[in-house]
């Protein structure tokens, strides 16, 4: 069979069917031409703003006279606990929220000393370790509670500081009010374990950034107050409010609110424009200059319509960036706004350069706070057809991390 070599190919000497090059200036493969050097590319990078945390978290003092709890599950919404909560705390925070005590181990192993409150514990509440980190537990239906004193009392190691959560609205968490009688029976019945120190409950629609909204919610939490209070337990500390709560609606305060996607920017009622305290960056890793024509990517859902720069960015879905994108989502770099073009893979994404080159090793800006060129998450999130938790929260294990 004879092998017809791309016209391009003719010339170099080279025969595609090894890689072997034949030609007359061919170096042996044991010396080479050149001495090796060393990848001028960057790992992906995602790099947390803690001054942008702080003041997020001044800006919120400014909305609410009450206490500011700092909400740093999910790994500080995926821009590190510890650095996000040393942040927050600095700035004036009093309190951190987290997912499950385990959580607590590595913000204690940093320093932080303020009270620290877990409340979703998808594994259970291991009784021994709460104590022994210090922290708050909160306790949202009397199987959950009976089950606490009774681990707190084999524990035998003090009273566990105790939040009874109550459902105000959504259904998703808490005691529904009928129980709320028989939960405060048994938290009386286990007072040698435990000591009631607060109520919590939800806003199911703080987002709308409308007080009659929240009103139900706000009414059902005065009464779980009040009953707790008739029961003889207090002083309390009662907490309603997330981000947009805190911004929006100061009837929703009480004693304490619990701030989370406000430290990271985000305001999911849109209403207040908060400091963006991530950037995920990555190199240029290829670019080339192709005609119209040409297909871009799996399946090549897009063609060129002209002769066009194209660069290939290390990024992809095992990154966090989302597959299902809308047009326009786009990269900066260089200061220019690039939009990406054909499908999301893997490991890469592609994006049209226009008449510019962009050299191997160019530094890409996915998102950050920068402005101009560079996409906000809020972008992105209108991009996927999401919202920007998803945008943050989502970056994979293999991006490097950094502060700043």
């Amino acid at each position: 069979m004879t092998t017809v070599l791309h016209p391009a190919l003719e010339t170099t000497g080279a025969d595609i069917t090894t890689g072997a090059d034949t030609s007359a200036s061919a170096t042996s493969p044991t010396t080479p031409a050149h001495p090796p050097t060393l990848s001028r590319l960057h790992a992906p990078t995602l790099t947390t703003l803690t001054d942008a945390v702080a003041a997020n978290v001044e800006r919120m003092r400014l909305a609410t006279d009450a206490t500011i709890m700092a909400v740093v599950k999910a790994d500080g919404y995926g821009l590190g606990a510890v650095p996000v909560a040393l942040a927050a705390v600095g700035a004036g925070a009093e309190w951190l929220g987290i997912t499950d005590v385990d959580d607590a181990a590595e913000l204690r192993a940093a320093g932080v000393d303020v009270p620290i409150l877990a409340w979703l514990n998808p594994s259970g509440v291991d009784a021994a370790r709460a104590l022994a980190h210090c922290v708050d537990v909160a306790a949202g239906s009397v199987d959950e509670l009976r089950q606490l004193i009774a681990d707190v009392s084999a524990a035998d190691a003090g009273r566990l500081r105790v939040h009874l959560h109550l459902d105000t609205g959504m259904a998703r968490g808490g005691a529904p009010v009928e129980d709320w009688a028989e939960l405060l029976r048994v938290a009386r019945a286990g007072s040698a374990q435990i000591d009631v120190v607060g109520v919590m409950g939800h806003l199911p629609g703080a987002d709308a950034a409308d007080p009659s909204v929240n009103a139900p919610a706000v009414l059902r939490m005065r009464q779980g107050r009040d009953a707790v209070l008739r029961a003889g337990f207090g002083p309390l500390i009662v907490h309603l409010a997330a981000t947009s709560g805190t911004l929006t609606d100061p009837a929703t305060h009480f004693d304490l609110v619990r701030v989370g996607a406000g430290l990271v920017g985000i305001d999911p009622s849109e209403t207040v424009a908060l400091q963006g305290a991530a950037r995920l960056t990555a190199s240029v890793v290829h670019s080339s200059v192709v005609p119209a024509g040409t297909s871009i990517g799996y399946c090549g859902t897009h063609v060129t319509q002209r002769q066009t720069g194209i660069a290939v960015i290390g990024v992809g879905y095992a990154d966090g960036i989302p597959r299902e994108l809308l047009p326009g989502a786009a990269v900066e770099i260089d200061g220019v706004r690039c939009e990406i073009v054909g499908r999301v893979s893997m490991d890469q994404i592609v994006v049209d350069t226009g008449e510019r080159r962009m050299p191997r090793g160019s530094t890409a800006v996915v998102f950050g706070p920068d402005g101009g060129a560079v996409p906000r998450i809020q972008e992105w999130a209108r991009w996927a057809g999401s919202i920007p938790h998803t945008i943050v929260t989502g970056i994979g294990p293999r991006v490097e991390r950094r502060t700043a």
